[in-house]
């Protein structure tokens, strides 16, 4: 059987292949003894089902919205077109093609007596107990690059609302990941790099900063880091989708753990239409933690939100909000810079960049606007000094504050700085 025209994203799954490829077996009529798949970063999955009639092997090329597949079967129990049409269904192929071959003519071959018992006991002293590792990679990617984590098979989380798909994969490298709709949104190892350059170079800088708005981050990382700050009296976080702090609270309690503050006050909201219906002049720091703009998280980087953003900042308040790459979201980080400037002044507008692995390209960005006078590349040593001291920071220091705001040539270029 050859499958073209599916659903890369399918193809590209291998807990969804093997899953269905045993399936595929069973309705056929087939007796399942085993199953071993493999997984191919950052393209294609490669695996056999084992039958008591003989095996289901298959290749796949999500690249190439194309695979192919072989049912080898003994005798006529089994229905090979069963399978075939609970495949193409599966992998939403557009176009197939199918070849059924008939072979072995039993009467032409002589049947040899043995002893099935003693080949029993020989094939025991073969029988290794072993389990090969799976190899099982999460992919993030677009149409040109991809960023790769070898995962164990299972997700621990899996929860599909009206806006997204999230899931908590653990890996080897990186420990639990958080992912939505397919993209990396933390993992436990590099999570802190995200959590403290969206929150302390900010509040360090304006010195003053106690009510603050989080849209997203449903994690609850920049929560946490937030709360490090003793002047804070209260943080509210708007997150649209409850399966976020669901999905983090069960299995990233290091990220989570903070949603049980009482300064903290958690609620299921569309953040666009929350800012929409905010007060004048309420926050002294609204930090913008959403996704990549797809899905729900588009909005977040229109005119229409920032220019409520800007009226819901008291006199001094700031703005932060992730900008993504500006190398792989080139376009969007242009965009958004400009429409922050049109906005709260090209003056006002600071672009902050950081380092973390699991992000593609591994260069990931804010974008800082302030209402008024604060300017957040202005801090003061000894205030970092101290609170280095007092906190346990992965990421953020005195020197880490001053080298994010410098720009290399092309990020100023694109952005006519």
């Amino acid at each position: 059987m050859e499958f073209s025209g599916c659903n890369a994203d399918i193809l590209n799954d291998l807990v969804i292949i093997e899953n269905e490829m045993v399936r595929a077996a069973t309705i056929s009529g087939a007796t399942v003894i085993n199953s071993c798949f493999h997984h191919f970063s950052p393209f294609g999955v490669s695996g056999v089902v084992i039958i008591e009639e003989s095996h289901l092997a298959i290749h796949t090329w999500p690249e190439y919205q194309y695979t192919a597949v072989d049912l080898f079967t003994c005798g006529l129990i089994v229905d090979p077109w069963t399978s075939f049409n609970h495949l193409k269904k599966i992998f939403q192929s557009k176009n197939y093609s199918v070849i059924e071959l008939r072979r072995g003519s039993i009467s032409l071959f002589e049947n040899i007596p043995f002893n099935v018992e003693d080949m029993r006991k020989s094939a025991q002293k073969h029988n290794k107990q072993d389990v090969t590792p799976r190899s099982v990679w999460f992919t993030d990617k677009d149409e040109n690059q991809a960023l790769s984590l070898r995962c164990s098979a299972k997700s621990l989380y899996d929860k599909s609302s009206k806006y997204q798909r999230v899931r908590v994969i653990d890996t080897y490298g990186y420990g639990k990941a958080l992912t939505i709709d397919n993209m990396i949104m933390c993992t436990e190892k590099d999570e802190a790099h995200y959590h403290e350059m969206i929150s302390h170079p900010v509040i360090l800088a304006h010195k003053q900063v106690s009510n603050v708005l989080v849209v997203g981050g449903g994690d609850g990382g920049t929560v946490r880091e937030v709360l490090k700050h003793k002047n804070i009296e209260k943080i509210v976080l708007v997150e649209i989708d409850e399966n976020v702090i669901e999905a983090s609270k069960q299995y990233m309690p290091s990220l989570s753990a903070s949603f049980n503050n009482p300064k903290v006050e958690l609620i299921i909201d569309d953040g666009i239409d929350y800012l929409k219906n905010s007060p004048d002049e309420i926050y002294d720091l609204i930090l913008v933690d959403g996704s990549d703009p797809v899905g729900p998280a588009e909005g977040l980087f229109s005119t229409a939100f920032y220019q409520n953003c800007i009226r819901a900042l008291k006199t001094n308040g700031l703005l932060v909000t992730q900008s993504g790459s500006p190398m792989f979201n080139r376009d969007i980080f242009i965009e958004l810079n400009e429409c922050l400037k049109n906005i709260f002044g090209k003056s006002k507008v600071k672009t902050l960049l950081f380092n973390t692995p699991t992000y593609p390209t591994g260069i990931w960005s804010f974008q800082i606007a302030s209402k008024g006078s604060v300017n957040p590349e202005s801090v003061d040593p000894e205030d970092i000094a101290q609170f280095e001291k007092n906190n346990t920071l992965h990421y953020y220091n005195y020197d880490m504050h001053h080298s994010a705001f410098s720009l290399p040539n092309y990020v100023k270029n694109i952005i006519n700085e």
